[in-house]
C-alpha cells in the first residue's frame, strides 16, 4: 500500500504528474489564502483601532469646543450687556450701588450655572478702571483681585485678540485665591451703555482641570495631550517629561489639516497619531496609539487561518482525485489501444475517440490505424502483382539456353548458306532474349536501353520491309548514363508500329526525345499513325489484363505503366497524348537517376 502511494504521487506516469500538479496548485491556492486571510484580519483589527482612536480623539476636541463655545457666549454676554452700569460694581458703596452690584453679581453667577462648567470657572469677573469689581467662580475672592488682573503681563495681549479667533494659552493664575493654578485666559472690554466714562473689562479664567478630568475619563495606557496654539500643555495622560514632545508638537502644529490620523515613528516605534485642532482657540487634542497596542486576537487569526487552509487542501485533495480518475480513464484507453497496434492489431476503437484534446489524439490514431491497414492491404495486393508481372515474365522466357544454342545453329547454316539477312535477325533476335533472361525490372542506363532497342528495330525492319524510320534524340548528352527500368521503351515503339504506322497503310517515323524537365527525366515515343481518340487513350492504359498476343514481350503498355508506379510512386509512369489521323505520342516521366 506505501509502495503504491509513492508510485501514485511519485511515479513519472501522467497520472502522478497530475497528482503532484494539483497538489502544487492547491498547496498554492490554500497559502495565498491565508496570506491574504492574515492580511486582511490583521488590516481589519488595524483599521478598526484606527478608528476608535479617531474618534476618542474627536469626542475629546468636541467636548473641548463646546466647553470653549460655551464661556466664550458667558464673556460676550457680559461684555455687550447694556444693562451694566461699569460705575455702579462697588460692593462697598452706598446701599443703592451696592443693591445693584449684587444683582450684577447673581447674573453672572447665574450663567456660571447655567453653562454647565461651572465647576471649572475659576474665576467670572466684570471690573471698571477704578477696581471696581464683581465676580463668581469656585475660586475665593479678594479686594486685590483687580489690580492683580491688571498688572499681569499677559492681560494687554489678551484683551488684543479677536472675538471669532480667541487663541486660549495656559497662564499661572494672577490671584491670591488661585496660587500656582494653572488658566487659560478670556478677556474682553465692556461695551456698556451707562453715564460710566471709563473702561471696564470682563475676564473668564478657565480652569485647566476641565481638560484634565476629561483626559482621566480614558481607560488606557495610550499617550494623550492636549495643547494650546504655542505648544504649552494643558492636560495629559501617559505623558513623557517635560520638552521631549516639544519637536513632535511643533510638528503637528504646523500641518496645514485641521485633523488627520498619521503613521510615523517616535523613539523608534511605529505608531498611529490622530489630531485634532481647534481654528478658533488653537487647542490640539492628540492620541499616540503605538501599533504593538493594536487590539489583534493573533490566536483566533491563526486558528482561522489553520482552519482555511486544511479545508482548502482537504476539497483540494478531493477534487484532484476526481479530476485525475476523468483525465486518466481515456488516457488509459489510448495507451492500451496503442499497445495493440504495436502488436499488429490495426483495429478501430470509437471509445478513445472524444471531443476534447484526448479524444482527437484517438481520432488520429483510429485514422492511422485505419490507413496502416489500407497500406498493409495494398502492399500485400502490390508484392501480388509483382510476383504475377514475375511469373508473366518466366512464361515467356521458355528455356533461354535451348533457343541460344538453336539459334547459333541457324546463325551458322545462314552463315554458311551466305545469307546476311538470316544472321542479322538471328543475331538480334538472340540479343533481344539474352537481355531479356537478365531480370525483368532491373534498372540498366539509357544507353543500354537504347541498344537493346535498336535489335528490336533491325528485326522489326525486315519484318517489315522498311515500313517505318527511328529517329533518336538525347539532350544534353549526360542522360545516356540515366537509370531506367529495362524493357520500358520496347512495348512503347512496338505499340507505334503495331497500332499507329501499320494500319496507316503508309511509310512512317517514330521519334524518340529524352530531355531532363523539373528534375525528372521524361522520354516521349511520337509516331505519325493513325491516332486515336481521348477515350480511347485513356482505356489503353487502365486495361492492365489485356496483353497483345502480338507483342514480341507479352508485357504491353499498362504493364509498363504499373511496373514504373510500383518502383517510383504514383507520380510517375505513362501518359498519352493523341489526334486521330494525326499523331500519338506516349510520354514515360521517371526520377532522374544517375
Amino acid at each position: 500500500m506505501k509502495k503504491n502511494w509513492k508510485e501514485q504521487i511519485l511515479g513519472k506516469t501522467i497520472k502522478a504528474r497530475l497528482i503532484r500538479y494539483n497538489l502544487c496548485v492547491v498547496s498554492t491556492i490554500a497559502l495565498f489564502s491565508c496570506i491574504c486571510s492574515y492580511i486582511i484580519s490583521s488590516r481589519n483589527a488595524r483599521g478598526i483601532a484606527v478608528t476608535a482612536l479617531e474618534h476618542e480623539v474627536e469626542g475629546l476636541s468636541g467636548l473641548f469646543d463646546m466647553g470653549y463655545e460655551e464661556m466664550m457666549n458667558i464673556v460676550l454676554n457680559c461684555a455687550e450687556r447694556s444693562t451694566v452700569n461699569l460705575g455702579k460694581l462697588d460692593l462697598d458703596a452706598s446701599a443703592g450701588n451696592r443693591k445693584e452690584a449684587m444683582n450684577y453679581t447673581r447674573t453672572i453667577s447665574d450663567y456660571c450655572a447655567i453653562s454647565g462648567y461651572g465647576e471649572y470657572i475659576a474665576k467670572l469677573m466684570v471690573l471698571n478702571e477704578q477696581d471696581g469689581f464683581i465676580q463668581a467662580g469656585y475660586e475665593p475672592g479678594s479686594s486685590n483681585d483687580p489690580q492683580a488682573l491688571r498688572q499681569a503681563e499677559w492681560f494687554d495681549g489678551e484683551l488684543a485678540k479677536s472675538t471669532q479667533l480667541y487663541a486660549l494659552d495656559v497662564v499661572e493664575s494672577p490671584f491670591w485665591g488661585g496660587k500656582n493654578e494653572k488658566l487659560l485666559p478670556l478677556l474682553r472690554k465692556v461695551n456698556s451703555m451707562s453715564s460710566y466714562s471709563g473702561e471696564g473689562w470682563v475676564f473668564l479664567g478657565i480652569s485647566a482641570k476641565l481638560f484634565q478630568d476629561a483626559l482621566k475619563e480614558t481607560q488606557h495606557e495610550n499617550r494623550i495631550a492636549v495643547v494650546t496654539w504655542t505648544g504649552n500643555p494643558v492636560a495629559g495622560v501617559n505623558e513623557k517629561r517635560d520638552g521631549e514632545d516639544e519637536t513632535f508638537i511643533r510638528m503637528l502644529l504646523e500641518r496645514e489639516a485641521r485633523k488627520d490620523t498619521l503613521r510615523m515613528k517616535i523613539d523608534g516605534s511605529k505608531c498611529m497619531v490622530s489630531y485634532v485642532r481647534n481654528p478658533k482657540s488653537g487647542i490640539l487634542v492628540y492620541e499616540i496609539l503605538p501599533m504593538s497596542r493594536i487590539v489583534n486576537n493573533r490566536f483566533m487569526i491563526i486558528l482561522i487561518v489553520l482552519l482555511i487552509f486544511t479545508s482548502c487542501i482537504s476539497i483540494g485533495m478531493v477534487l484532484s482525485a476526481f479530476f485525475t480518475k476523468r483525465i486518466n480513464e481515456p488516457i488509459h484507453k489510448l495507451v492500451s489501444h496503442i499497445g495493440l497496434l504495436s502488436r499488429g492489431e490495426f483495429t478501430v476503437n470509437p471509445q478513445i475517440e472524444s471531443e476534447d484534446e484526448i479524444g482527437t489524439i484517438g481520432k488520429g490514431v483510429n485514422h492511422m490505424a485505419a490507413k496502416i491497414d489500407e497500406l498493409v492491404d495494398m502492399r500485400v495486393a502490390s508484392e501480388k502483382e509483382k510476383k504475377n508481372l514475375e511469373i508473366k515474365m518466366l512464361q515467356a522466357q521458355i528455356n533461354p539456353h535451348f533457343l541460344y544454342n538453336t539459334l547459333d545453329s541457324i546463325r551458322w547454316i545462314a552463315i554458311i548458306q551466305k545469307n546476311s539477312g538470316i544472321v542479322k535477325v538471328v543475331t538480334s533476335l538472340s540479343s533481344l532474349l539474352k537481355n531479356m533472361a537478365k531480370g525483368f525490372n532491373e534498372k540498366v542506363t539509357l544507353k543500354q536501353e537504347l541498344d537493346f532497342l535498336a535489335d528490336y528495330i533491325v528485326i522489326e525492319k525486315i519484318r517489315y520491309v522498311e515500313l517505318f524510320d527511328v529517329e533518336i534524340h538525347v539532350e544534353p548528352e549526360e542522360l545516356y548514363q540515366a537509370k531506367i527500368i529495362k524493357l520500358t521503351l520496347q512495348p512503347l515503339v512496338e505499340n507505334a508500329i503495331f497500332s499507329g504506322i501499320e494500319p496507316s497503310g503508309r511509310n512512317g517515323v517514330v521519334e524518340i526525345h529524352a530531355r531532363k524537365t523539373d528534375g525528372d527525366l521524361c522520354i516521349t515515343v511520337r509516331d505519325n499513325g493513325i491516332g486515336m481518340d481521348e477515350e480511347k487513350a485513356k482505356q489503353l492504359l487502365q486495361d492492365t489484363e489485356k496483353v497483345k498476343s502480338s507483342s514480341m514481350s507479352g508485357i504491353g503498355l499498362p504493364n509498363v505503366d504499373r511496373r514504373i508506379k510500383l518502383v517510383y510512386g504514383e507520380a510517375y509512369g505513362l501518359s498519352i497524348q493523341s489526334e486521330p489521323g494525326q499523331y500519338t505520342q506516349i510520354t514515360v516521366r521517371l526520377p532522374l537517376e544517375m
